[in-house]
């Protein structure tokens, strides 16, 4: 496989890293072709099967039952995938869904809170067995004094202004409370009242049976078929998209791309506004002494404040929760991404792990953490790595691709989606960003509907213009100049300035 030019992501590793996720894949899914052959033609083609793709395609098919098709007039969706489903992003993170919400500006909090409760209400109504827990808070713990200062302003200002968002979260300053919630050496806390844990490879997979269980839906999964390039189609009758795949070229008037961290290797102008960064996890065992964990962890500081020994100046962001009992109490811990090369940005391979920050994982997090194991290095059953897709202006990117985005000789007729960028934040953001670039698909008016739901933010919607705009911000490059904390509560605060 030729390596891509610089800035471009390349496709999906051959040979990635063995995620704790996909450890029990579905048998449906594992290797599945829906047809032995690769359909020439599809009315919509998804590239991509994690949480966004899958949800898209299911949406897709509600919306057409809502619109009273026949089966007959329903579209035929094509879904491929590089490599086996739900094996990207969604199959490698941290397992938590937890909305931001003293870290996003009101908008993108409400939006993010009503996909938690649309993902726990789906949980419950369809008894998945993806191991969802509801749980007390997120622990978000901080140890340096200025970005402790950014959150609480941040939290302040929204409980001031959005009383309802506000109520979901708790500043905790009290030492005996660290305590109490195990970390002992902060300098204070913010409680997150909406937070889950889960197993994302099985919600997803969940989702992928069921609509080829359907006989409600024309849906086709091909596993192990990368698109290797996307060309305007000559055959298609005005105006489409012919992709090409090891097994042959597949035509399709519409579009969704939904492969994140990779989008840019077929939208090679999306380079500079969505980076692949890679992150890495780890299966920690837990000290046979301690006390399970009831709650999710953030650890948050400031990079003037870090060890000596971090490769380069960046915040700490490590997270973790812990796996329930019948799965041996596995810790699933995060971050240490200031311990990895280049802050693992512009990488788009996950076929390595890297060991100094799968030693500072194994190493970090018992004093930081207060799990009575007298600091000794705990031992892992996995560590893998992954790919996100970071955002240049922090914000997912939803909707069509405008004309000065297509690719090259692409018609300006469209027909080209993403949905994509979540800047490690998908959990919480993804699915119903699914539902509302599937509605534009099918040209359903995105309308705020009754019953409390929220429309996608105007952050999220891809316009000519947010595109210029990010374009005045610095790249996502070696340093932390746009993603880090810091800089993320500072634009909260800056939004809410604004809106006085």
């Amino acid at each position: 496989m030729a390596t891509p030019p610089p800035g471009i992501a390349g496709l999906p590793s051959a040979n990635p890293t063995k995620s704790y996720w996909l450890h029990d894949p579905s048998k449906v899914l594992l290797g599945h072709r829906t047809t032995e052959k690769l359909p020439e033609e599809a009315d919509i083609v998804i590239v991509g099967s994690g949480i966004t793709g899958s949800f898209a395609a299911r949406f897709l098919f509600e919306e057409e039952e809502k619109m009273g098709k026949s089966e007959e007039e329903k579209s035929r969706v094509v879904m491929l995938e590089a490599r086996e489903a739900v094996s990207g992003a969604t199959g490698r993170n941290g397992g938590h869904c937890q909305p931001l919400v003293y870290g996003a500006v009101p908008e993108v909090a409400e939006f993010e809170i009503e996909n938690f409760e649309y993902l726990k209400k789906l949980v419950e109504e369809e008894n998945i067995d993806c191991d969802w827990t509801t749980l007390p808070a997120g622990v978000h713990a901080f140890y340096t004094p200025n970005l402790l200062s950014l959150a609480r302003s941040s939290l302040h200002s929204l409980q001031k202004s959005h009383p309802a968002l506000g109520s979901t979260l708790e500043l905790i300053t009290s030492p005996v409370l660290f305590e109490k919630y195990r970390v002992p050496t902060a300098l204070g806390v913010i409680l997150q009242k909406k937070a889950a844990s889960l197993w994302p490879y099985k919600l997803v997979a969940h989702i992928l049976t069921s609509l080829l269980s359907s006989k409600k839906s024309a849906f086709n999964l091909q596993t192990n078929t990368p698109v290797t390039s996307l060309t305007p189609s000559s055959t298609s009758g005005g105006g489409g998209w012919t992709l090409t795949t090891p097994r042959g070229n597949i035509t399709t008037k519409k579009l969704l791309i939904a492969t994140n961290g990779y989008t840019s290797n077929l939208l090679p102008s999306f380079s500079d506004l969505i980076v692949p960064v890679r992150g890495q996890v780890s299966a920690l065992i837990p000290p046979v002494t301690s006390v399970p964990l009831s709650h999710s962890y953030l650890f948050a500081a400031d990079p003037e404040e870090e060890e000596a020994t971090a490769i380069t100046a960046a915040p700490r962001d490590d997270y973790l929760s812990q796996r329930p009992p019948h799965a041996k109490n596995e810790i699933i811990y995060g971050g240490g991404r200031r311990f990895a090369s280049c802050l693992g940005v512009g990488i788009s391979s996950d076929d390595q792990i890297e060991e100094k920050v799968a030693s500072y994982l194994r190493k970090s997090l018992t004093p930081v953490l207060d799990l009575s194991s007298e600091g000794e290095e705990l031992k892992a059953s996995h560590e893998w790595s992954g790919i996100m897709g970071y955002s240049r202006d922090l914000h997912a990117w939803v909707g069509e691709v405008p004309r000065s985005l297509f690719p090259k000789g692409g018609d300006a007729g469209g027909g080209v989606y993403v949905c994509a960028g979540y800047t490690g934040h998908g959990m919480p953001a993804a699915t119903l960003s699914a539902r509302a670039v599937a509605k534009e698909m099918l040209g359903v008016v995105a309308k705020e509907e009754k019953g409390g739901k929220v429309k996608l933010p105007k952050e999220f919607k891809i316009t000519e213009e947010r595109v210029q705009r990010a374009r005045g911000l610095p790249l996502v490059q070696g340093g932390w100049e746009v993603n880090t904390l810091g800089t993320l509560f500072s634009g909260v605060l800056g939004e809410e300035k604004s809106e006085e």
